[in-house]
């Protein structure tokens, strides 16, 4: 399949790229700068460039031809609360909303751990988790194919192809390179639609504790 990842520049995004890249899929990437734009497509990679603040028309052109979105943006942890509103709330739902008009029935977004539950919100940054929250609600309601992956304290360490699952787990780490091959594996696996759930660094290979949901 086709499959377009909305924040490809990121640091989970630039890992699941080049492993849609090595496996039977194709990866299209979805930037907002010329010189992003160019780096990929001098590593031969499909890319193009759509900004999350800008008209849902431009994003359904970006999308179209595929057959999965990885919404996998996000503002960072630098910006303000204007910002994350902006893109992981409001750029996660127009995405949905142009993944409709492109015709991509599958959505897969990269949300948080513990943001299913108001209480576990994280004090120093609420915001942050409202968005997330009230993104993968829409999804939820939105009609598509969903995935709702919510993983863990993300971290730069290799990854070991091993992790737990669950509607609802303890926060623990993940490396975001098992993040990406969580996704990947996500893609292939029907059983994956309409189910939402925490990942974090375990015991199980991948495919074994994703077949459990």
């Amino acid at each position: 399949m086709k499959v377009l990842i909305i924040g490809a520049n990121g640091q989970i995004g630039k890992q699941l790229v080049e492993k849609i890249e090595q496996s039977p899929h194709e990866a299209r990437a979805m930037v907002r700068s010329k010189e992003q734009l160019e780096s990929f497509q001098q590593a031969g990679v499909d890319a193009v460039l759509a900004n999350l603040e800008g008209p849902i028309n431009e994003l359904a052109e970006a999308a179209k031809g595929c057959d999965a979105i990885v919404f996998t943006a996000g503002s960072g942890g630098h910006t303000g609360a204007d910002k994350t509103m902006m893109i992981d709330l409001d750029g996660a739902i127009k995405s949905m909303e142009a993944a409709k008009q492109a015709g991509v029935s599958r959505f897969v977004i990269v949300s948080a751990i513990g943001v299913h539950r108001r209480e576990k919100w994280m004090a120093s940054a609420p915001y942050y988790s409202a968005a997330k929250y009230y993104a993968d609600e829409w999804l939820r309601a939105s009609g598509l194919d969903y995935t709702i992956i919510r993983p863990g304290g993300l971290t730069n360490e290799r990854g070991k192809q091993k992790i737990k699952v669950a509607a609802e787990l303890q926060r623990g780490d993940i490396p975001r390179e098992d993040v990406a091959n969580a996704i990947l594996a996500v893609l292939d696996m029907d059983n994956t639609i309409g189910k939402s759930f925490d990942l974090v660094s375990g015991e199980e290979d991948i495919e074994a504790a994703l077949s459990s949901l």
